[in-house]
Formats: C-alpha cells, sequence, structure tokens
C-alpha cells in the first residue's frame, strides 16, 4: 500500500518543526494508527517519525484490529487524534470502532481520520453524515505532503477543542470555587480556598504557591503579611520561611518596583488592592503553562486580591471594634475597682459555651463581640455604692440594680448588631430562669438565650475573682453554687452543659488571670 500512499512524491522529507526555538514541553502528541496492514503502520511512521508539531514531538501507537484499538484508547492515553481503516476484522469495523469511541468511550475530542482503501464499502458522503469524524481519506490520497497537512490540521483542531473544553470546565470551577470561597470568613482560610482553587482550575496540582499582603499603617509602617501557601512551600504560613532567598528577593521586587512577571518556571504578580495595601501573588510551576493557564491566572488572581483585601479589611474593623469593646468593658471594670481580665473571660466563656451549644456561627462570634459590654450601665452608678466593701442596703441595692436598664438604653441608640446583642445581654443578663431577677421579671425561655448564658458565666467568673467585699471561691465551691441554682437563678440545661464541661470552664479561666 506505500506506492499508493506516495505515488504523487519520490523523496521523503522530514516534516521540520513550526519554531527554530528549542521545544517548550516534553510533552507528546499521542497519534493511534488503527489498520490491518503492517505496511501502513511502517509507510506514516516512516514520514511522521521526526515531526514537531506546536512545538511538540509526535508519539506513534499501532493497533491492528479495532479489539486492539480498544485497549489503547481505555489504558489512559491522551490520544489526540487517530487514523482508522474502514474495513479490518470486518468490512465496516472501523465505523463500528468510531461509535463506539464516540458513544460508548465518550471521547468527542479525539480528531478521527477514516482511512480506506475501498471506498465502495464507505461512501464518502453517508460516512461524513453518518460519523462524527474529522476527515475522510482515501488511502491513495494520503500522499506525504498531505498526509503531514491531516496530521497538522487534526492536531490544532484537537488543540482548539481542547482548549474551549478547559475554558467550560474552569468556568464551571471558577462558579463552584468562588461559591465555597465567599463562604470562608477568615482571611487565612479565605486565602489558601483561593490558591486551592486557584491551582485546580489552571491544572497545576502540584506546583506551589503564596500569597503576601504588604500595608503602611497611619504611621508609615510597613506590615508584611503571609496570608497562605501551598506545595514545598507547606499549607500554612508559618512556613513560609522555607523559601529561597532567591524567591524572597523576587518578592521584594515585585514590591517595590510594583511589576509582575510571568515565565515557563514561575508567576509572579502585583497587585495595587487599595491607596495603602498591596498584595503580591507567586505561582511556581511544575512545569510550562498554557496559555490559557497564563490568562486564567491573571484574571483569577486579579479578583481574588481584590476580594482578599475587602475581606482583610472587614476583619480588620471588627477586629478594631473587639478591641473597643474590650478597652469599654475594661473601663467599666476599672471604674468600680474590678480590674483584672473578667471582661475578656466573659467574652471567651460565652464563646465557649455558646459553641458547646452548637449555636450558629454569626451568633457565637457576635456574643463573644458583645459579651464586654454587660455591664456598661454601671458607669451611672455612684462610686459609693460600686465601691462599698460590705453589704449593700435596701436603697443601695435599688440604685444598684438600675445598672441593668440604664446600659440596655445607652446601646439601644445604636443599630449596629453589636450593640444590639450588647443590648441585650446589658438589659437582661440579671433575669433570673425563675422570674425573680431584674429588671423585668422574665422567667424561663422568654429570657433572650444569650442573657442565659451570659448570667451563668458572668456569676462563674465573679466568684473566683478576688472583689472588695470577698475572696475567689475554688472551683469546687463554684460548681457546687451553680448546682443548687439549677432551675432558680439558671436555666437547668446550661447548668449541665457547665458541669460537662467545668474543667474546660477553668482552664479558660486558668489562662487569662487576672
Amino acid at each position: 500500500m506505500s506506492q499508493f500512499l506516495f505515488q504523487e512524491e519520490d523523496e521523503i522529507n522530514v516534516v521540520e518543526p513550526e519554531t527554530n526555538d528549542d521545544l517548550k514541553s516534553d510533552k507528546l502528541w499521542h497519534i493511534l494508527i488503527v489498520d490491518d496492514e503492517p505496511a501502513i503502520h511502517d509507510v506514516t511512521r516512516l514520514v511522521l517519525k521526526n515531526s514537531v508539531i506546536l512545538d511538540r514531538k509526535l508519539a506513534l501507537h499501532s493497533a491492528y484490529s479495532a479489539q486492539e484499538a480498544k485497549v489503547l484508547l481505555q489504558s489512559g492515553i491522551e490520544f489526540s487524534m487517530g487514523f482508522i481503516d474502514v474495513v479490518m476484522e470486518s468490512e465496516h469495523a472501523g465505523l463500528d470502532l468510531i461509535n463506539w469511541i464516540r458513544e460508548d468511550l465518550k471521547n468527542t475530542t479525539i480528531r478521527l481520520i477514516l482511512r480506506t482503501g475501498q471506498a465502495g464499502n464507505a461512501p464518502e458522503e453517508s460516512v461524513i453524515s453518518q460519523y462524527d469524524i474529522h476527515d475522510y481519506k482515501t488511502k491513495t490520497e494520503l500522499t506525504q505532503r498531505k498526509l503531514t497537512t491531516c496530521v497538522y490540521s487534526s492536531i490544532r483542531s484537537y488543540r482548539d477543542i481542547t482548549t474551549i473544553s478547559n475554558s467550560l470546565d474552569a468556568f464551571k470551577k471558577l462558579i463552584a470555587s468562588s461559591t465555597s470561597i465567599l463562604k470562608v470568613d477568615k482571611i487565612s482560610e479565605f486565602a489558601s480556598a483561593a490558591l486551592t482553587n486557584l491551582l485546580s482550575l489552571m491544572a497545576l496540582d502540584s506546583s506551589s504557591v503564596y500569597i503576601v499582603r504588604h500595608e503602611i499603617d497611619l504611621f508609615n509602617n510597613i506590615e508584611e503579611t503571609y496570608l497562605a501557601c501551598s506545595g514545598k512551600f507547606g499549607e500554612t504560613p508559618d512556613n513560609i520561611e522555607n523559601m529561597s532567598d532567591l524567591i524572597k528577593t523576587k518578592i521584594n521586587t515585585a514590591f517595590s518596583d510594583q511589576t509582575s512577571e510571568f515565565t515557563d518556571q514561575y508567576f509572579i504578580s502585583y497587585y495595587r488592592t487599595s491607596h495603602d495595601a498591596c498584595a503580591v501573588l507567586y505561582i511556581e510551576f511544575d512545569s510550562p503553562p498554557t496559555g490559557f493557564q497564563s490568562d486564567l491566572a491573571e484574571i483569577f488572581s486579579t479578583n481574588v486580591a481584590l476580594v482578599l483585601e475587602s475581606l482583610v479589611r472587614h476583619q480588620q474593623s471588627e477586629t478594631n471594634q473587639r478591641e473597643l469593646m474590650y478597652i469599654l468593658g475594661d473601663a467599666i471594670e476599672a471604674r468600680s475597682k474590678e480590674t483584672g481580665a473578667h471582661v475578656k473571660r466573659t467574652a471567651l466563656l460565652c464563646h465557649l459555651i455558646a459553641i458547646k451549644l452548637n449555636m450558629p456561627a454569626a451568633f457565637i462570634a457576635a456574643i463573644k463581640a458583645a459579651a464586654p459590654l454587660h455591664d456598661i450601665g454601671k458607669i451611672t452608678v455612684p462610686e459609693r455604692i460600686l465601691h462599698k466593701p460590705g453589704k449593700l442596703d435596701p436603697e443601695e441595692w435599688e440604685i444598684m440594680k438600675q445598672h441593668a436598664e440604664a446600659g440596655g438604653a445607652m446601646l439601644a441608640r445604636s443599630s449596629l448588631p453589636i450593640a444590639q446583642l450588647g443590648r441585650t445581654l446589658a438589659h437582661y443578663h440579671h433575669e433570673n430562669w425563675d422570674g425573680s431577677g431584674y429588671p423585668e421579671g422574665l422567667k424561663g425561655e422568654d429570657i433572650p438565650i444569650e442573657a442565659r448564658i451570659m448570667a451563668l458565666v458572668d456569676v462563674i467568673d465573679a466568684l473566683g475573682s478576688k472583689r472588695s467585699y470577698k475572696e475567689p471561691w475554688s472551683p469546687e465551691k463554684i460548681l457546687e453554687l451553680i448546682k443548687s441554682e439549677s432551675g432558680i437563678k439558671f436555666q437547668p440545661s446550661l447548668v449541665d452543659l457547665a458541669e460537662e464541661h467545668f474543667d474546660e470552664i477553668m482552664k479558660v479561666r486558668e489562662q487569662h488571670p487576672d
């Protein structure tokens, strides 16, 4: 059959590479030859064996029957194209193989060239209309030049189809990853999730990445934060020091020159995220990226950097609010000479109890932030009453009780969610489960859950702390007291929960002493 393949040409010339540069990748284009005539395989290999197409060499695989072809096609090799003879073990073996590839194997990307020496068995018009093939050739048509041209055309088509397919898959992943990433509310978790999804989108799972944020504060101090990393740099920013001095230099250069660079070995990109902050993303590739991967890195990274900056600002705002709450709470405690870590401990204990109750994450975070405001109303109580070493008389006690309503009224003026939760804590944390508390005498579950938690936590910490009128109680005595007040002052199920986790409660107190 070789005389048909080369009937128009007397000499075989090796196909030249498309460029004179070194090959960009040692990846191969895999081509499947399916034909029951060994001479067809020999001649095809002779023409294509040294070819380089789109900067890749060719790997030629031979199958001498449709059954052998099926084995190869299921071997995990990514074939870009295949030459398939029509007549092999049966008159329509090649056509049946094409249907199997498309319908059973579900492979729609491989470019299939139907090659026949007996056109009457498979008329071109009917085959083209009925079978999903890239081209139809009689063996007498395939001269050396036409064979080469056919391979170029098929591989370019395969490349374009896979690029479109990868783009679609990446788009789907991008939608899914954007949803999952935006559910994360911690900066480090967000950055890690973003990097993980970026690598997944780029199909570069074994590469290494990290992101650095650079900020200049009000006093022109520069703060650099390593937000996330992966691959050989580790999975947490704590391991970022493992990077080489060369990479550190590249990052510092990107910050100072405000530049980005994309090579076959790495991608480093600078992003100005606000007037006083910027970020650098560094990706070290395990293999050269494609143009599609490069574009994807640029688009995804730019948008992630902007979202990340928004999250950083939001978290900074929350941190500032929380610190202000602690300062305000400490100021209130200092006025009543109950100095120490009572404010921080009550916040941490409310947080702990809320977690043990399996409360929503938003509630857990909010009660921790609002807890320091529970006694804000004490600033309205005269110092002679706050500082009295002994027991208050009835008149003084009535004045002291007014701090709950006063605190609630102060915080009611704010529309901030944390302040509103603080209002509830301040107003109701002296209500008792049996209705004997103040200021409204609420009973049972009519008392807001956050106030029920605070009532228990406040007493536990107050009993364990030194006050102007008492010495600190032992853990055993505290537990005995709260158990005796179950169903009276405290919700019984909360008392049971506190007893179950009492060692953890005491550990929090030990970690934050006065």
